[in-house]
């Protein structure tokens, strides 16, 4: 599904996604509701916000390795 959107990477813009972090707030927030998570304490509306947040992180975390793929072929 992913791979006519990574088809398109060039070198550079594979270099950014690879360096890309999240922001120190949405990073926070994501830290709380994992705290919440754990001790079993999320709202439902909490627990909906932390779904997005994992499937969110899951695809990028694919982006990202694909990414890495194609610097480490350039490199090759």
């Amino acid at each position: 599904m992913l791979q006519p959107v990574t088809d398109c990477l060039t070198p550079e813009v594979a270099r950014r996604i690879v360096d890309a972090r999240l922001d120190a707030e949405t990073q926070a927030r994501i830290d709380e509701l994992a705290r919440k998570a754990n001790r079993g304490t999320l709202t439902v509306q909490e627990r909906d916000e932390y779904a997005e947040f994992v499937e969110y992180i899951d695809l990028v975390g694919i982006i990202k390795a694909k990414a890495r793929l194609l610097l480490q072929q350039q490199d090759g």
